[in-house]
């Protein structure tokens, strides 16, 4: 069987050591498009180290985290787990802050499958990484979801349904988040140089017109957006955001987020207006503070 479900779960945890600088900080969100207006003082803030902030999706890329390979890490080393890479998707990311990151730093990662859920056609394994400071401080906690295409139907829990439905009113915000078409060039410096980001070829092959856009590009993009344009610069503020990739984005084309704000808690609906508000991010929420 390809994934042993009690293998996976009840496997030690992966502990491994990792580090960053402000360097690191900066690419990550020159990446994210940050900068543009070098002039403006908000858009400084992310992209010179006087005073630098950092985006909590930070997190996604810290040491050449998640977005360096996890997925592939999953497939090739985790005990319970042996399946065929090209039925892999990445279908959805959360993150939970404990404490500010720093704009430069070390942290321990546990990694760990954490859930392993039976969609029927597909089998969703729930990758978890968890970030402690020196100190042995919890920094953050991130959960990757892992579509294994036709590894389903074993008989297991099929796991909690996300909220998918946004309010039936009109969005509080709506922001706009252009991107540039060499985005996906410099966001994989930040660690996933997978080709399908940059080769014409490789992306043909995949089924695209061109190099597509990183999902966890989208899922920071979208993270500036809502910090720039709701929580007044402060990416502090950010307690929790959880997304749903949906769609595919091409460098060049334009982000919408509508914003729909209740307390604390923000719903969020990310689209392409550039195709007729194809879905890129979905069953998106953000707990602020």
């Amino acid at each position: 069987m390809p994934i042993d479900v009690s293998a996976a779960l009840s496997a030690a945890p992966t502990v491994s050591e990792v580090s960053w600088t402000e360097r690191d900080v900066i690419l990550y969100h020159l990446g994210l498009g940050a900068g543009v207006d070098s002039l403006d003082p908000a858009e400084l803030g992310w992209v010179y180290e006087k005073g630098l902030r950092v985006l909590p999706t930070f997190a996604m890329v810290a040491g050449r985290g998640v977005s360096a390979g996890a997925p592939s890490r999953v497939g090739m080393n985790m005990p319970g787990i042996d399946i065929d890479l090209r039925k892999v998707l990445h279908g959805g990311q959360s993150l939970t802050l404990h404490a500010p990151i720093p704009a430069s730093g070390a942290a321990m990662i546990s990694s760990r499958v954490a859930n392993v859920w039976d969609k029927g056609k597909a089998a969703v394994i729930v990758f978890e990484q968890s970030a402690t400071d020196a100190d042995g401080k919890p920094l953050w906690t991130s959960a990757m979801q892992i579509w294994a295409r036709g590894e389903g139907g074993f008989g297991g829990d099929a796991g909690p349904e996300a909220p998918g439905a946004v309010p039936e009113r009109d969005p509080d915000k709506v922001l706009v988040s252009p991107t540039s078409t060499q985005q996906a060039l410099v966001y994989r410096l930040s660690g996933d140089m997978n080709p399908l980001h940059a080769d014409p070829a490789f992306a043909k092959l995949a089924g695209f017109d061109r190099p597509i856009l990183h999902g966890l590009a989208s899922y920071g993009v979208v993270c500036k957006a809502v910090v720039d344009g709701v929580l007044g610069g402060d990416p502090v503020r950010v307690q929790s955001f959880s997304v749903r990739f949906a769609g595919s984005l091409y460098p060049g084309e334009s982000i919408e987020t509508a914003v729909w704000r209740s307390g604390d808690a923000l719903t969020l609906l990310a689209t392409c207006p550039e195709r007729d508000g194809q879905p890129v991010l979905t069953h998106a929420t953000m707990e602020v503070r």
